[in-house]
């Protein structure tokens, strides 16, 4: 299993990174935790899986599966009735969480990774108005095109116009500005038929990303699609990084996190936050 490390010595190189724009934050749907019980919005694969099953019956052997259920419900439903679903899921009143407020008030912030589909992101970096955002969109919807870009106000953009000083990436979409989402089977095959190549990650990432170092905040790499997505996503970034999780790690996660020099910090987002804030005491 992958040792973790140090977590006072790893906090102050993560806090460092932050503060000097080397390190690139990538946050996953674990990040909703920090809101508690009151979060209106899905902070799993599973939860979220649950409420497009609650309105649209689907086999009981992949009721848990998202991508499968998702790809069910557009197959004998509509791609509308899988948008629509996305969309009421991620609806429910929700602020940011202070990691969110603490990550878009940092002075450099180069490139921002979302995994999730939620918006707070957005919300937090509204506080500014030097960002944009690009957005992985679904072959289904919009055929011939990987991303989208969009403007602080929610305006597209093309590419050649997107230069901010902070860019939010979110490879799978988001319900904010145009409810465009990544989320069935057929969507994700349409990418990785391409990803190993580079050519649904937007050119903007690939620049941003070159020699800076990741660092993995509400994330597990627990599927295979996980560890996919975040391998091609780190390409040619630095060889050291960073994930911020509680428990040891599965064989897979742990194999993963090796050969893509991922150094675990196991300690909770709360004490992460605390500790790179200033919100709280240390971790010893």
């Amino acid at each position: 299993m992958t040792a973790a490390a140090a977590p006072a010595e790893a906090l102050a190189g993560i806090r460092s990174a932050l503060e000097r724009g080397i390190a690139v934050p990538y946050l996953g749907p674990g990040v909703l935790s920090i809101a508690g019980d009151a979060c209106a919005l899905p902070a799993s694969p599973v939860e979220l899986v649950e409420r497009l099953t609650a309105k649209a019956a689907v086999p009981h052997k992949i009721r848990k599966n998202l991508t499968a259920a998702a790809q069910f419900i557009e197959n004998f439903k509509h791609r509308k009735t899988v948008s629509a679903a996305m969309s009421a899921a991620f609806a429910g009143p929700a602020a940011p969480t202070a990691l969110h407020r603490y990550l878009a008030a940092l002075p450099a912030l180069p490139l921002l990774v979302h995994a999730w589909y939620d918006d707070l992101p957005q919300q937090a970096l509204d506080a500014r108005d030097d960002w944009g955002m690009v957005q992985g969109v679904s072959q289904a919807e919009h055929f011939g095109t990987w991303v989208h870009y969009f403007a602080p106000d929610g305006t597209p953009v093309t590419a050649d116009r997107a230069r901010w000083p902070t860019l939010l990436y979110q490879p799978f979409g988001s319900i904010a500005p145009a409810a465009n989402y990544l989320v069935s089977d057929s969507d994700f095959v349409e990418v990785l038929t391409e990803i190993d190549i580079q050519t649904p990650i937007p050119d903007a990432v690939v620049a941003l990303r070159a020699g800076r170092r990741f660092l993995f905040l509400g994330c597990r790499f627990a599927t295979q699609l996980d560890r996919i997505f975040a391998r091609q996503i780190m390409k040619r970034s630095s060889s050291a990084h960073w994930a911020v999780f509680t428990g040891e790690p599965t064989r897979n996660e742990a194999r993963f996190m090796a050969e893509l020099g991922i150094e675990r910090v196991e300690v909770s987002l709360e004490e992460f936050l605390a500790a790179v804030s200033d919100t709280g005491a240390g971790v010893e």
